[in-house]
């Protein structure tokens, strides 16, 4: 078994092959195009000859996406490496510094410790749009947190007695309450400056809910399962499934729970029993599942007498009965999806 490490950036890939031992065998950069990742191919077939091979890409968003695509399209398996992983990997190994041969060869040898034991590569066409139109949308959301945030500056120059509540300016309403305001006040800089603020806002809330209705229409069929959960809405489905992808890539519910960090980690010793927090992981997947635990926690019966039985029986802390509950949740999340893909695969 030959194993490559792939370091992906946005100019150049560097790939390191390694022997079933993790010993380095021979290292590649090639630019970061289609050309470049065939002739990674033709160098990775010639190294392994006869042996078996498999890919271990870190995942990084977007950085990666063409390269891995073309070696799924020839056939090849490739597996993702969390970033957080490969850290800790090149941390202890012999050489120093930071390089793409060095951080190369840490992945490879990582897939090897892991026994290739890692999430699996698939083309998924049905996650992918739901990744990027949920990233489209948390950008467009912290841009008009910014522009809000310069617009409450300019409000209360002009009169603080203009200054929206809270997160009022998400809502269409206020909007045109404060639009109405600012066109009674006396012509100045500030005031135009403040309108055309406002109207950048307006044009980003428009966009924020044309994507939130988009995602809608795609997420409403293809998720009933994971829909049904308590606390699941519309946009943290979409952000579940596309930060998971497909949820075939992970051979157990545990294997998803370390992957989305709700994972317990243990640090006793001798006769007593302790984990502590999790903080590995995809930390936007553990965040979508810690906002459904907030929901359940007030909404759902079954969670409530969880949380309640736990401050009974075992004195915890309220924060480390919630990482119970999101452990539970990940096992609840990752059947649903399986459910929904062999629904779709049904179809």
């Amino acid at each position: 078994m030959m194993v490559f490490g792939v370091d992906p950036h946005k100019q150049t890939h560097t790939a390191v092959a390694v022997d079933g031992l993790g010993r380095k065998q021979a290292q590649r950069t090639v630019k970061a195009r289609r050309d470049g990742h065939l002739q990674l191919l033709a160098w990775a077939r010639a190294q392994a000859g006869a042996q078996d091979r498999a890919w271990a890409v870190e995942d990084v968003r977007h950085v990666a996406g063409n390269l891995i695509r073309d070696l799924l399209a020839a056939g090849e398996s490739v597996l993702f490496v969390p970033p957080r992983m490969m850290a800790g990997e090149r941390r202890g190994g012999r050489e120093r510094g930071k390089s793409d041969p060095i951080d190369a060869l840490a992945i490879a040898r990582l897939a090897l410790r892991e026994n290739l034991d890692l999430p699996v590569a698939h083309l998924d066409e049905v996650t992918r749009p739901l990744r990027l139109l949920t990233d489209h949308r948390d950008a467009l959301v912290k841009d008009r947190t910014k522009m809000t945030c310069r617009l409450r500056w300019h409000l209360h120059d002009l009169d603080p007695g203009l200054a929206p509540a809270a997160r009022a300016l998400s809502r269409p309403a206020p909007r045109r309450a404060l639009a109405t305001a600012l066109a009674a006040l006396p012509a100045s800089t500030a005031r135009r400056i403040a309108t055309d603020q406002l109207a950048h806002i307006e044009h980003l809330s428009t966009q924020i809910d044309t994507i939130a209705a988009d995602l809608g229409a795609l997420i409403t069929p293809i998720a009933p399962a994971l829909l049904a959960i308590t606390g699941i809405s519309v946009l943290t489905a979409a952000k579940i499934l596309g930060e998971t992808g497909d949820i075939r890539r992970f051979r157990s519910p545990a294997a998803y729970a370390r992957h989305n960090g709700t994972a317990p980690v243990p640090v006793w010793s001798g006769n007593t029993e302790v984990f502590r927090l999790n903080r590995a992981g995809n930390r936007q997947l553990n965040a979508a599942l810690h906002r459904i635990a907030i929901a359940q926690a007030r909404l759902h019966p079954g969670a409530r007498a969880l949380l309640d039985r736990r401050k009974q029986t075992t004195h915890e802390t309220a924060k480390a009965s919630l990482r119970v509950l999101k452990r539970h949740l990940s096992d609840v999340i990752y059947h649903a999806m399986t459910t929904d893909t062999h629904l779709r695969q049904a179809a």
